[in-house]
């Protein structure tokens, strides 16, 4: 494998992330105290964080946090279960596990950009499919047909999206998952915003549940709200995969940290409680965004999005959407990410937009310094 290319977001957060003052597009929800998180545990998790002991743990996750991760899907198992440091180290044994020199991919555009930069390396060919604004970030079923080779073995999906928040229909995802199931086609579907959603009936049903070679990936991070306990998975029945990408575990984190793992196991046996905590506190922060939004109509286009805590705002104001990101953060302290740093190798991405997020609390603060910015700006 080649080296692979700067990560332009990650790169941008390194500079920006914990320096400005108004974290305004934050990706993940709310996080919570230690003490929160335990007071959610039930006697039996509580004796076992207090008697835990600082050893390795196993490659696979611990069995306790396997059975608890494989409860929140239909019809699998602990075995299912693939635990990793975070998401990304998912992503990326998925990836080099799936693909080889002689293979094609299909993923979405816009996404994250390892789903896009890893098959880009490894494959042979990749071929992008569009969410486009005009269809409301729709996923068409046409244009995924119109992309399928001979030798397609990967579909790589994000849903709720990042950054636009888009949801597929239900049909059209089932559809997807028909299709690769009829062509012997991995579908990979990145699915950390889930539980998010503003309506209960766009939930998606989650890609392991619906057929052999349907890949789920998930974290603790997103729509949990916990991603200083790096707990990732993949919930997958293709067990053969599943050890391929132990394999190359073997080559990373190795395991899991231990702490974090009996932690994760306290919050997904809460995780209804913690995801309608997190899916209010999106609601009320969508008001509040609407509003702003609408008091400044002539520099901003909003629609609000259908899931997770991010939205792809559009700017209507004078001079770039990368100069008006770079002087509100330098300016006034207000992170945002310009659509630059969703830029594709594979079919464009607007260059009006930016990452507005909504998960977490206090916007209103941020949203005040951003509202004396604008109006210092008038008055120039």
């Amino acid at each position: 494998m080649t080296t692979l290319p700067a990560f332009r977001l990650e790169t941008h957060f390194s500079r920006w992330e914990f320096t400005a003052r108004h974290h305004m597009t934050a990706s993940d929800s709310e996080t919570m105290s230690m003490a929160e998180l335990l007071s959610l545990a039930d006697e039996a998790d509580r004796d076992a964080w207090e008697r835990l002991t600082l050893g390795y743990t196993e490659t696979h996750g611990a069995p306790a946090l396997r059975k608890a991760i494989a409860a929140t899907y239909e019809g699998l198992e602990p075995e299912d279960i693939l635990c990793f440091a975070g998401a990304e180290e998912g992503l990326y044994c998925a990836m080099l596990a799936l693909l080889g020199p002689e293979d094609h991919a299909i993923v979405t555009v816009p996404n994250y950009q390892s789903m896009e930069t890893l098959p880009v390396t490894i494959a042979a060919s990749v071929s992008g499919v569009a969410l486009r604004p005009e269809n409301n970030w729709q996923l068409d079923i046409a244009d995924v047909q119109s992309a399928l080779q001979p030798n397609t073995k990967l579909i790589a999906v994000n849903f709720p999206n990042n950054p636009t928040g888009a949801v597929a229909e239900p049909s059209v995802f089932r559809a997807l998952a028909a299709l690769c199931a009829e062509r012997g086609i991995h579908l990979f579907s990145d699915e950390v915003y889930r539980g998010l959603e503003r309506d209960e009936e766009k939930r998606l049903p989650q890609a392991a549940e619906l057929f052999d070679r349907g890949i789920s990936l998930n974290v603790m991070s997103k729509a949990y709200g916990l991603p200083g306990l790096r707990i990732g998975w993949i919930a997958c029945r293709d067990h053969a995969l599943l050890q391929r990408m132990e394999g190359m575990k073997h080559y990373l984190s190795i395991c899991n940290s231990r702490p974090s793992e009996v932690l994760a196991t306290i919050a997904l046996k809460s995780r209804h409680r913690i995801l309608e905590r997190n899916r209010a506190l999106c609601t009320r922060n969508l008001e509040k965004l609407g509003a702003f939004f609408a008091e400044f109509a002539d520099l901003y286009e909003w629609q609000a999005p259908d899931g997770g805590c991010v939205g792809f705002a559009r700017y209507h104001g004078p001079g770039s959407v990368e100069e008006h990101c770079r002087r509100l953060v330098e300016e006034s302290g207000v992170l945002l990410l310009p659509s630059s740093l969703f830029v594709s190798d594979l079919l464009p991405v607007a260059q009006d937009r930016f990452r507005v997020g909504f998960g977490r609390r206090n916007i209103e603060e941020g949203l005040e310094a951003w509202r004396n910015h604008l109006r210092r700006a008038r008055v120039r």
